[in-house]
C-alpha cells in the first residue's frame, strides 16, 4: 500500500490553466472575490466558482464571508512557496537565454508581494544585506535569527522577541521567482512588508503585485540595507523616510 502524500492530486488542481492563474492572482496577498477572479482567469463567474470550490476543497485556498461578499485567499504561505517556486521552474522552460526570466514588468521586477512579503530585487536587496552582516543562522531546526539580526531589526523599530508566535517559521528563505536568488519570508519578512508600507517607504499599485517605493522610502531602504556594508551604521535613524 502506498502511504506517500497524494502529490497528483495537488498537481492538477494547480495545473488547470484558469486555476492557475486565480492562484497566481491571490499572490498578492489580498483577498479576491470570485467574480475579480473570473476576471483573471477569463472565465464566466459560475465557471470560476467551480474551479475556486475545488481549490478550497484541495486545501489551496480558503474562503471567507464579509457581509454580503466571500473573499478567497491563499490557504498560506506554504502554498505561496509552492507557488513562487513553480513560477521559477516554468520562466525556465523554453527559454535559451537565462537573463529572460521573471515578470518583464520592470516594477514587478523590482518590488512586489510574495503573497505577504517582499521580492524582486528589492527583496534580495534586503536579504543580502542581512545576511553578510551575520543575521542568519541554518541549524538543525532550520533557519534562525542570530542575536546580530535581532539588534539590526530592533534598531529598524521591529523587534522580533515582539512578533505573535504562530506555527510559522520566525525566518525562512524563498526563492525569488525573477532574481533566482532568496528573499526572507516568515514571521519576519510579513512584518518587515508590513512595516515598509505602515511608514510610507512604498505603496501597493493597483491591480498588480507589484510596489512602488517612492524616492525618499527608496533613499530611506537602502540606508536600511545597503549594498555597500561599509556605509551602515546600525543606530542611523534608517526607518526615516
Amino acid at each position: 500500500m502506498n502511504e506517500s502524500p497524494n502529490i497528483a492530486r495537488i498537481a492538477a488542481l494547480i495545473g488547470d490553466p484558469a486555476r492557475a492563474l486565480m492562484l497566481q492572482a491571490l499572490m498578492s496577498g489580498r483577498a479576491l472575490t470570485a467574480s475579480e477572479l473570473a476576471a483573471v482567469a477569463g472565465i464566466a463567474k459560475a465557471t470560476a466558482s467551480s474551479h475556486l470550490a475545488q481549490l478550497v476543497s484541495g486545501g489551496l485556498i480558503v474562503a471567507r464571508a464579509e457581509g454580503r461578499h466571500k473573499y478567497l485567499s491563499l490557504a498560506g504561505p506554504e502554498v505561496a512557496a509552492v507557488l513562487e517556486n513553480l513560477m521559477v521552474l516554468a520562466a525556465g522552460q523554453g527559454t535559451v537565454r537565462a537573463v529572460n526570466v521573471g515578470p518583464r514588468d520592470p516594477a514587478l521586477r523590482q518590488a512586489r508581494h510574495c503573497y505577504n512579503h517582499l521580492a524582486g530585487s528589492r527583496g534580495v536587496q534586503a536579504y543580502d544585506s542581512l545576511a553578510a552582516r551575520g543575521a542568519f543562522d541554518h541549524g538543525p531546526q532550520g533557519m534562525g535569527l542570530t542575536p546580530a539580526g535581532a539588534a539590526i531589526f530592533t534598531a529598524l523599530g521591529l523587534d522580533p522577541a515582539h512578533l505573535t508566535a504562530a506555527s510559522t517559521p520566525l525566518c525562512r528563505d524563498c526563492l525569488d521567482w525573477s532574481e533566482r536568488r532568496h528573499h526572507l519570508s516568515g514571521r519576519l519578512g510579513r512584518a518587515l512588508l508590513a512595516h515598509i508600507l505602515a511608514i510610507g517607504w512604498a505603496k501597493p499599485v493597483p491591480a498588480s503585485r507589484a510596489l512602488q517605493f517612492s524616492s525618499a522610502g527608496s533613499a530611506a531602504f537602502d540606508r536600511a540595507f545597503p549594498h555597500n556594508l561599509t556605509a551602515f551604521v546600525l543606530d542611523a535613524p534608517a526607518l526615516s523616510p
